[in-house]
């Protein structure tokens, strides 16, 4: 008989859900794409979206801050004290000793229920992959900031060994002021599953003007995606956002190839 785990916990504006236990086996092979998106490479890599969670400056109980020097194991609390989007990657390919491989994603607006972005399914938001594994490019309208409570799901899978103490700390930016810092502890994976995650929560507060550049300027916000096993850096994923009309976003690019 199939089982399965759920846990849901609450930290303030969101809830946290997961469901771990599947046996890779039991679960239906395949991810379709859709047609109308444009993907370039594949799928086994994402860079989730957005997950809740803590603001600047915010640490967990018990946690110490140390001084990270050059050369050191990247720690949560050191990027949790990051001023800004990096510039290079804070770990290997190679890193992700777990095999973990990102499946499917979903974002949807919680108050009308309306799917934004599904890989599986046709919906008006580009999604452009420039490198397979650890970059990626989003492409919202502007509607996407006026957005009050979404909810993320991420679709993952796990190799032979077991996750423990999974987490994710990913920051936002807009070029080089902090939006928001989300912290989510997923827990405990156990090998060969797949595994399901939702994060309900709010979307921060942006004032007008902010709001306005960040649609003038396509692909200046920009996010760092931090998976940590047992406090060990495992992967760094990137991404890049733009909430201008396509048609813009389109020339924007064009002037860049162009020039």
């Amino acid at each position: 008989m199939e089982s399965q785990e759920e846990t849901t916990t609450g930290n303030g504006e969101e809830e946290f859900q997961t469901q771990n236990g599947d046996s890779e086996e039991q679960q239906e092979e395949g991810w379709g794409t859709d047609d109308e998106m444009v993907v370039d490479g594949g799928m086994e890599d994402w860079n989730g979206f957005i997950t809740g969670g803590a603001t600047l400056g915010e640490e967990r109980e018990g946690e110490v801050v140390a001084e990270w020097r050059p050369g050191e194991p990247v720690t949560p609390q050191h990027v949790l004290s990051l001023n800004t989007y990096t510039k290079e990657y804070l770990c290997s390919p190679a890193d992700n000793i777990y095999n973990i491989n990102f499946s499917r994603f979903k974002i949807r607006d919680l108050s009308s229920g309306v799917v934004i972005l599904d890989m599986k399914k046709q919906c008006p938001t580009d999604v452009i992959e420039l490198d397979t594994n650890r970059f990626i490019r989003y492409h919202f309208s502007p509607a996407f900031l006026t957005l009050r409570e979404i909810g993320a799901t991420l679709e993952f899978t796990v190799g032979s060994k077991a996750l423990n103490r999974f987490r994710l700390i990913e920051r936002h930016f807009f070029r080089n002021l902090l939006l928001k810092t989300f912290d989510f502890e997923i827990g405990f994976c156990i090998p060969h599953s797949r595994n399901t995650c939702e994060h309900i929560y709010c979307l921060p507060d942006l004032d007008p003007d902010t709001v306005e550049d960040m649609i003038a300027n396509p692909f200046e916000t920009r996010s760092d995606s931090f998976y940590f096993v047992n406090n060990k850096l495992i992967m760094h994923h990137k991404a890049e956002y733009s909430f201008s009309p396509q048609r813009e976003a389109d020339t924007s690019s064009k002037q860049e190839n162009d020039g």
